[in-house]
C-alpha cells in the first residue's frame, strides 16, 4: 500500500468527523443531501479501494458458485484454503453431482456446516448436469431455482462472473448501509431494493465490493476503526468506535493493517500479501 494511502487511512483532522457529528445532530437530512452523500461516499472509497475485487478465488462460473455456497458462516479466507483440493476433486458439475455424500462432506469440512453445504453442492450440481447442460445459468432467475442459491449468492455469480450488475447485500454490506443512514431496512432484499434506488445500476457491483472491503478492514462489527477511517467526514455514525487515530489504526485488518488479504490468488493489482494455503501459518488479520 502507498505512503499517501497509508496516511490518508490513518490519519483524519479533527475537523472532518465534527462535521458528521454536527450533522447527526442537527436537522433531520433531506432525501436528495442523502443520495449526495452516498455517492460521495461510493467516489471516495473508490479511491481508497481502486482494487477492491470480490475475495472468493475462483476460474470460472461454477468455481465461485461453489465458493459463494460455502462462504456461507464462515470467511473467504477459510473458502479459499479449502476450495483448491475441492475443484482439484471435482472440477465440474457432473463430477460434483456423482460425489460420495461423505467424502465431500470431508473435503468442505473446514468451512462449517458441512453437511447442509454437501447436500447443496451435489444438488446444483445435479440440476446444472440435468437442467442446464452443465453450465452455470446467467440469469437470476435461473440461478436462484438451485439448491442453496439465493438472491445474495445469485448477484454475486451474475456480477464477477458474467458482468450482470448486481448488489451483495451480505452482514457488511447491510451493516453499513445502516450506519451511513441510506436504509434503515433489516431484510436483505429490501435493502437490495432501497440501496439500488440511490445508484445508477452500473455501479452496483462495484459499489458491493467497496462496501464489503471497508467493513471488513475498517468499519467493524463490533468496534469500528473511527479514528482510521477515511470518509469519517461524511459518516452520521461517526463515534460508535475507536476515535483516537493511533489506537484506530491498530484495529485495521488485512492488507490496511499489513497483514495477508484473503484470497491465495488476489488479483495482480492487489496491495497486499497473499493468504496462506491451509494448515501454514500467517500475520493474524
Amino acid at each position: 500500500m502507498s505512503a499517501e494511502r497509508n496516511s490518508a487511512v490513518g490519519e483524519q483532522p479533527s475537523a472532518k468527523p465534527k462535521k458528521a457529528a454536527k450533522r447527526a445532530a442537527g436537522k433531520p437530512e433531506s432525501r436528495l443531501a442523502m443520495v449526495r452523500r452516498a455517492r460521495r461516499i461510493n467516489r471516495e472509497l473508490a479511491e481508497v479501494y481502486p482494487y477492491a475485487h470480490p475475495e472468493l478465488d475462483f476460474r470460472n462460473a461454477f468455481e465461485l458458485l461453489v465458493a459463494t455456497v460455502l462462504s456461507a458462516q464462515t470467511t473467504d479466507l477459510r473458502v479459499n484454503q479449502t476450495t483448491p483440493a475441492l475443484f482439484a476433486k471435482y472440477p465440474t458439475p457432473e463430477d460434483m453431482a456423482a460425489a460420495v455424500p461423505e467424502e465431500l462432506e470431508e473435503a468442505i469440512r473446514p468451512t462449517g456446516f458441512f453437511r447442509a453445504k454437501a447436500k447443496s453442492l451435489i444438488g446444483l450440481s445435479t440440476a446444472l448436469r440435468d437442467r442446464f447442460d452443465g453450465e452455470v445459468p446467467g440469469t437470476l432467475s435461473d440461478l436462484v431455482t438451485l439448491p442453496g442459491v439465493g438472491r445474495k449468492t445469485a448477484n454475486v455469480v451474475l456480477g464477477n462472473a458474467f458482468g450482470v450488475a448486481g448488489l451483495t447485500v451480505d452482514t457488511h454490506f447491510g451493516r453499513l448501509v445502516r450506519r451511513w443512514k441510506w436504509t434503515e431496512q433489516e431484510d436483505p432484499e429490501k435493502v437490495e431494493a432501497e440501496i439500488a434506488d440511490i445508484f445508477p445500476k452500473s455501479e452496483w457491483t462495484m459499489l458491493s465490493h467497496r462496501v464489503i472491503f471497508h467493513g471488513r478492514r475498517i468499519c467493524h462489527s463490533r468496534k469500528p476503526a473511527c479514528g482510521a477511517c477515511p470518509i469519517a467526514h461524511l459518516c452520521p455514525s461517526y463515534g460508535e468506535g475507536e476515535t483516537d487515530p493511533e489506537k484506530a489504526k491498530k484495529l485495521l485488518k488485512y492488507e490496511m493493517g499489513g497483514y495477508p488479504g484473503q484470497r491465495l490468488s488476489p488479483p495482480p493489482d492487489y496491495p497486499g500479501r497473499p493468504a496462506p494455503p491451509l494448515g501454514a501459518t500467517a500475520d493474524p488479520a
